[in-house]
């Protein structure tokens, strides 16, 4: 009944294994992986275009968590699981990014890939066993896959790095690697870190490749099992045609991309195409059809591109490590906690940063236990910012990704929760768009922290380092444009302060990176980065000493957990109404932290003298201010000095002078300063307000002498 192939390997002290040939044989293609617990599905179909004027690789990659994976039940209302969550997205495109690269031109086939997890240990992330996965799964279908594409997470732990981290380890490590390649070269890096120099990089991506190299010859074993035949439908294009029309228009096409402004190179390569098409698309005798010259044109203005940057030549005459021209700003938005504007050329972001409290975190519910997000940033790019008129909905993938690039590049030099216990939303909104915007989020980004007085610990940077290569040579391109991007071989993209890499993410076009290039670009990022840095600093050299009138102050304390019952009290009653008293916002954790937190006035700091008041054993010799009082005598008052607790101002305390009756200096409900004279035997509290208003004018004195 079955046909079942299984391979497995042991790397670094991990075993994965691949089956074919159980589950989904209707799939032209579909894999079993496993790391520990952890298994997921990766299935391939495919089917021809559903349209014949198609000029793209229409491949669709969706991958999956189910909650019940893990044994979990979704959280909220609904128990089934709907649209995907920024970790699936965001794994869609850590498999979709290699991968893409890898099939031949002219194949335009639709290729969809599905990754279930279906089960999770919660030890190891389904992510990059999931990429091994869909290389497998390619690798035994029909499809005609380039690969094997082979990947492995690393991380430093304890200054040792270690392959396939566990959840645990990753939460120590200072550097945190994901990479995706052949056995030859790499061709996709994703890495978030603290503050580390380039030389760890390059000894990590050496280390991880050998472990890449490890999972290939495990996905080519399992191919070799199944022997699938690849089929290989090429949409190929009329070579004597393609020939005659790069003739006709090379030269125009060279004239038209040394055009410095965006907006004017468009409308002049516009103007050949529109002229080409009246040509080649005559309605009574069509050379070829729109698609078809599309690609064609398309594959001239590579080697247009490419012959340019070559011979030294971008479309905006910069050098090759030349930074386009830079412009900062910060505070520019009166109510925001924070704001920049940092605009590279062509290329412009709005950032804003919002200080929140506790309340504000983003609960982030998945296969591993929920938290709670308390730094996040979004990036926004509305389609003006490059002049095109489309709808605009909710954030694709591409905006998710580059927003969790721009995050995780500033999270590293965010301060500790302890010193700043705020929550921190950062938004970037591309204003105008010409290559690069996620770095330039990021720089953005900085600034407006520093604008918002969030004490960062370095000022952080981002740069992208394209490439062009031919046979012979290639050339390294400091801060590309949209073109360099599109025609060009790599987008590295490096984020970083003046002592080490906070994040990177590589995409490489061709069908691999070499090592020494790598190299190369890690250091050509870092001079551009230190220049960058140096123009940022010159705006805004350290976070600000004071935050914004319009953010909430937010302080700390640390009570016993013993009291935590007696603070919030019967059915909530007691925090209820020091919240109502003061107008703050009162938060405790089960340890203890009580964070408090109000938007203007001083209430946090009455709240903070409340909640210590009730948590703090009542000390001989201090004063209790604003205690009420709650029952008259003729002898004397009784008073409230903490909730609960209670003890006698005796007439003779109640003023300097003589006092004949107790409604003469105060009465029930009225708010007075006492001192705790002493307790006795029996834990009765002896209170006087004489004595407290002597101290305290004895105390105005010292402070304001003559």
């Amino acid at each position: 009944m079955f046909n079942i192939h299984r391979v497995e390997k042991e790397i670094d002290g991990k075993t994965i294994s691949l089956e074919t040939g159980r589950i989904a044989r209707q799939a032209h293609g579909a894999v079993v992986a496993q790391l520990g617990q952890t298994i997921v599905l990766a299935a391939v179909v495919t089917a021809p275009p559903k349209s014949e004027d198609i000029d793209y690789f229409p491949l669709s990659v969706d991958y999956r968590e189910k909650y019940s994976a893990a044994g979990k039940f979704p959280g909220g209302f609904i128990k089934r699981e709907g649209r995907p969550s920024t970790k699936e997205i965001l794994t869609c495109r850590l498999i979709d990014r290699p991968i893409r690269p890898l099939f031949p031109d002219g194949y335009f086939q639709e290729v969809q890939i599905h990754i279930n997890v279906i089960s999770a240990d919660q030890d190891n992330d389904p992510d990059v066993l999931s990429m091994i996965a869909a290389s497998a799964a390619l690798s035994v279908s029909k499809v005609p896959f380039q690969g094997p594409l082979g990947a492995c997470r690393l991380s430093r732990v304890e200054g040792r790095f270690v392959a396939f981290p566990t959840h645990k380890e990753r939460d120590k490590a200072d550097f945190n690697l994901i990479l995706g390649g052949k056995r030859e070269a790499i061709n996709m890096i994703e890495v978030d870190a603290k503050e580390v120099d380039e030389e760890v990089t390059v000894q990590a991506v050496e280390a991880a490749h050998d472990y890449v190299r490890q999972t290939c010859d495990l996905v080519e074993e399992l191919a070799a099992k199944c022997s699938t035949e690849k089929e290989s439908p090429i949409f190929a294009l009329d070579e004597a045609l393609s020939k005659q029309l790069e003739e006709e228009t090379f030269g125009a096409l060279c004239d038209a991309y040394q055009v410095n402004i965006k907006a004017d190179r468009s409308a002049a390569i516009k103007a050949i195409s529109e002229q080409a098409a009246e040509k080649y698309l005559q309605p009574d005798n069509p050379l070829c059809t729109a698609t078809e010259l599309k690609r064609m044109l398309e594959n001239i203005q590579w080697k247009v591109m490419r012959k340019l940057l070559l011979e030294g030549k971008r479309p905006d005459g910069r050098a090759y490590d030349e930074l386009r021209s830079i412009s900062c700003e910060v505070g520019f938005l009166p109510r925001t906690h924070g704001s920049a504007l940092f605009t590279r050329g062509e290329t412009q972001a709005m950032v804003s940063c919002t200080l929140g409290t506790g309340r504000d975190e983003q609960i982030v519910d998945g296969l591993i236990e929920e938290f709670g997000q308390d730094f996040m940033l979004h990036y926004t790019f509305p389609p003006y910012s490059v002049g095109e008129v489309r709808p605009f909905r909710g954030p694709g993938r591409r905006e998710i990704g580059h927003g969790a690039l721009a995050e995780k590049a500033l999270e590293q030099v965010r301060p500790a929760e302890g010193d700043f216990p705020y929550t921190v939303k950062i938004a970037s909104d591309i204003t105008e768009s010409n290559g690069s915007s996620s770095m330039a989020s990021v720089c953005g980004g900085c600034l407006a922290m520093m604008d918002a007085g969030v004490p960062i610990l370095r000022p952080v940077a981002g740069i992208s380092i394209g490439m062009v290569a031919d046979e012979q040579r290639y050339e390294l391109l400091t801060d590309i444009i949209g073109d360099e991007d599109h025609f060009g071989d790599m987008d590295f993209k490096v984020a970083g302060t003046t002592k080490g890499i906070t994040a990177i993410q590589l995409d490489i076009k061709a069908s691999g990176l070499p090592h020494e290039v790598m190299v190369a670009a890690l250091q050509r990022a870092r001079q551009a980065r230190l220049q960058i840095l140096d123009i940022m600093t010159k705006t805004i050299d350290q976070p600000r000493a004071e935050l914004s009138e319009y953010a909430p102050k937010i302080i700390s304390i640390k009570i016993d957990p013993e009291f935590i019952g007696k603070v919030i009290g019967p059915s909530g009653k007691t925090i209820r109404g020091i919240q109502e008293e003061t107008g703050a916002l009162i938060d405790i954790a089960e340890d203890g932290t009580v964070t408090i937190s109000c938007v203007g006035g001083d209430g946090h700091l009455k709240a903070r003298d409340i909640v210590e008041s009730m948590t703090t054993p009542p000390k001989v010799g201090r004063i209790y201010h604003n205690s009420k009082v709650v029952s008259a005598k003729e002898f004397g008052v009784f008073v409230e000095i903490t909730p609960g607790v209670e003890g006698l101002c005796h007439i003779s305390e109640l003023s300097d002078g003589y006092v004949k009756n107790v409604e003469d200096v105060c009465k029930v409900g009225d708010l007075i300063d006492v001192k705790l004279l002493s307790i006795d035997e029996q834990g009765r509290f002896k209170l006087s307000r004489k004595a407290a208003i002597t101290e305290m004018k004895q105390g105005e004195k010292s402070d304001n002498p003559k």
